[in-house]
């Protein structure tokens, strides 16, 4: 399989989560696990297991939780001091087999204020391969990567954007002349396509991403893209859901714990 890189994307302050939680919104527990940690597993399942996160607002937390992240999930036993210790780091030995494929996770700060496009150029160095992932931290779904891959491979384009049909979140009513309702429906899938996250990119599109000090991903380069006819799209009539709202979190740990339709590992 073709070792493709993962950037996620976790440096913004989800402004419209906060108030409801001091917690990193990536770092946000679904099912006992953050919502990252859901994200990662959808690419690991796939065999996509080299990870890039560009941090900014609360890095620390984020940090944190990786260096921590064997002792916090896996059973261990330590030795503290003795002769063989010498002073130095504890010497842990962790028990029975890890959960999940072996990760390489680069943690990167990429600025407090930094748009998505400019966090992506400046882990330029580590994305060596011929193309590369670029997703959020808190959407998740049953994307069949492969096929997302091969679409990708087959069509030739330079990039490649998920997407989904989501509903609207209120009632639809459609009135006559006489504003009589004649059709009343609650909370219709919209028409329209909205980008879910899961693209992939070829290598060239960086270049597109270092025009500017402060390059924007979803207002500059996709639109760039498109208007140059480099931007294709693959859709997913699957489950997908972003987290952006404390009222998102119920909702996914309800699913979590009724069905997981995320859950593809």
């Amino acid at each position: 399989m073709e070792q493709i890189p993962v950037v996620i994307l976790c440096g913004g302050q989800g402004t419209r989560m906060r108030g409801s939680t001091l917690t990193k919104k990536e770092l946000v527990e679904i099912g006992g696990r953050p919502i990252i940690w859901h994200v990662m597993r959808i690419f690991s399942a796939y065999g996509y297991n080299r990870f890039i996160l560009t941090l900014g607002y609360q890095a620390d937390q984020l940090k944190q939780y990786f260096l921590a992240y064997e002792a916090m999930q896996r059973d261990f036993t330590v030795q503290l001091g003795g002769p063989g210790n010498h002073g130095g780091e504890p010497q842990i030995q962790y028990h029975g087999e890890p959960e999940h494929p072996n990760w390489q996770v680069s943690l990167v700060d990429t600025g407090l204020h930094t748009e998505k496009a400019s966090r992506i150029a400046r882990v330029a160095n580590l994305l060596t391969a011929d193309r590369f992932f670029v997703t959020y931290g808190d959407g998740v779904g049953n994307i069949d990567l492969p096929a997302l891959v091969d679409f990708h491979r087959q069509h030739g384009k330079m990039a490649t954007i998920t997407g989904v049909h989501v509903p609207f979140q209120y009632g639809t009513l459609q009135v006559d002349e006489a504003q009589q309702v004649l059709r009343y429906e609650q909370k219709p899938v919209l028409p329209y396509w909205i980008n879910a996250g899961f693209m992939l990119f070829d290598r060239p599109v960086l270049d597109l991403m270092r025009t500017g000090r402060d390059v924007h991903l979803e207002r500059e380069v996709l639109p760039q893209l498109a208007a140059q006819g480099e931007l294709m799209l693959y859709p997913h009539h699957g489950f997908w859901r972003s987290m952006d709202t404390l009222k998102d979190t119920q909702v996914l740990e309800e699913l979590w714990q009724q069905s997981a339709p995320w859950l593809v590992w």
